[in-house]
């Protein structure tokens, strides 16, 4: 919450002014009515005391009074709204190691499958492109808003080679600049960056992370993958099988300098959960609103729940 002309909210110390000389009132008034009649006296011309009733209305007006100084500060709340246009870019690991069975199917299947999800639950306006990468980053689909061209970039990914993190990200920024219109103000985009393991081509994945956040366009992590994972690699002696671990804090770095979050999925489920809360963090936008109306409407209703409370108990508003 906050205000744009937040000096009014001085007006709030009138509250504790008002209570005290309320109690100094109501302290004097005891102190005459003991002066001028006795308890046996007052017992029998008022059997029944109003008690905490007397006490009511003026606790709402000053909670009227609160509200009315709220509304003059003009109150903003934060919400989000949904984003109709902007761009989201898959950066899809492929190498060599996507084809371990540690996140069943298989990694790469798994990431398939989750990112058709992710596609299917945000806004049709959302534009939507793909960048595969593994020695090299290359783009298998221009950001667009048809569906059916992102999945079948994504289906034809087969595993293979090493990482090429920094690469992937640069390819990525690019495609992400290309949907803003020349002399247009860019909509907003994020990348979304999905990996099983360092990065050990190409480009620094951490001065790539600063290009994005220079261009204002956040890179969502996801590190897949368990500790104990293995891929079968051929050797001399036959095939054997090679620990393919994901690599959590590099990719932990990334998020956190591009101004993302960073993510980490062990099973196919895990996956699906986290695509699907990064759909709803990309595809709304979080906004100002003034909600000064809805401030007033409750001082409003704080004085008429007042004066019907001072009618009904006494037959008077004050």
């Amino acid at each position: 919450m906050s205000f744009q002309s937040p000096g009014m909210l001085v007006g709030l110390l009138l509250l504790p002014l008002a209570a005290w000389a309320y109690v100094r009132f109501e302290r004097r008034l005891r102190r005459g009515r003991a002066a001028f009649s006795s308890p046996a006296v007052v017992r029998s011309v008022a059997p029944r005391r109003p008690g905490w009733r007397r006490h009511g209305p003026p606790v709402l007006y000053a909670l009227a009074l609160a509200a009315l100084i709220i509304a003059l500060a003009r109150p903003q709340a934060t919400v989000a709204v949904p984003v109709h246009q902007g761009t989201v870019v898959l950066a899809t690991d492929h190498s060599g190691s996507m084809q371990a069975k540690d996140v069943a199917p298989t990694r790469l299947q798994a990431a398939r499958q989750a990112a058709e999800r992710f596609i299917d639950e945000v806004p049709n306006g959302l534009a939507i492109g793909v960048v595969a990468f593994n020695d090299k980053a290359r783009l298998v689909q221009s950001a667009t808003t048809d569906r059916d061209r992102v999945r079948t970039a994504l289906d034809r990914i087969v595993p293979s080679g090493g990482t090429a993190t920094g690469d992937a990200i640069e390819v990525a920024l690019h495609a992400a600049r290309q949907t803003a219109r020349k002399g247009a103000k860019p909509p907003p985009a994020a990348i979304l960056l999905l990996s099983d393991g360092h990065s050990v081509r190409g480009r620094d994945p951490l001065a790539a992370a600063r290009d994005a956040r220079r261009a204002h366009i956040p890179v969502y992590t996801i590190a897949l993958g368990t500790q104990s994972g293995r891929i079968p690699v051929p050797g001399t002696n036959g095939a054997r099988t090679q620990l393919v671990p994901p690599d959590p804090q590099a990719l932990r770095q990334i998020a956190q300098i591009s101004g993302g979050r960073a993510y980490t999925a062990q099973d196919t489920k895990e996956l699906k959960a986290i695509y699907q809360h990064l759909g709803s963090q990309v595809a709304h936008k979080h906004e100002k609103r003034e909600v000064t109306a809805a401030a007033a409407g409750g001082a409003l209703l704080f004085v008429l729940g007042a004066a019907a409370m001072s009618l009904a108990w006494f037959g008077r508003l004050l």
